[in-house]
């Protein structure tokens, strides 16, 4: 398997969610398409939903890309609080832990703090402040692999 790439579904602001997470690992996104860039007769769309995202792409590392929409109001709203799914992050180093953990945790509930683990590992846990579930660990005794 070459990647697992999450995909995510936000209730309108998909857009600034991915331009917090740009913000915390870099890079630029690979796609940006608009409801309104596929409106047509055979795929109306409301006026107020024009501009929300219907997939944005986040390169995150060399084989992974984090993918989200926002999901249009005749589909009903995604219970972003109810979402048990989490993101796994496996860094390279403690310090690219802590750089990604305490980016992406601010605003956000820590639901396990960063640090050594049972396992071995160095982990911690936490829903940032749009109600996704992140785990970032770093595991010396793999190849940057969870």
């Amino acid at each position: 398997m070459k990647a697992i790439n999450p995909w995510i579904n936000f209730n309108g602001n998909a857009e600034e969610a991915f331009n917090f997470y740009k913000s915390v690992f870099g890079g630029e996104f690979t796609k940006v398409i608009r409801f309104k860039d596929l409106a047509s007769a055979e795929f109306p769309m409301a006026k107020h939903e024009e501009n929300k995202i219907m997939h944005i792409s986040l390169p995150i590392g060399e084989n992974n890309v984090l993918i989200a929409n926002d999901v249009p109001d005749i589909m009903g709203r995604t219970n972003e609080n109810e979402n048990r799914s989490k993101i796994a992050v496996s860094a390279e180093s403690r310090e690219e832990a802590d750089r990604v953990y305490n980016g992406l945790s601010a605003g956000g509930n820590i639901e396990g703090p960063i640090g050594d683990s049972p396992w071995g590992s160095y982990a911690g846990m936490f829903r940032d402040k749009y109600g996704i579930e992140w785990i970032v660990e770093f595991d010396p005794n793999e190849n940057g692999q969870i």
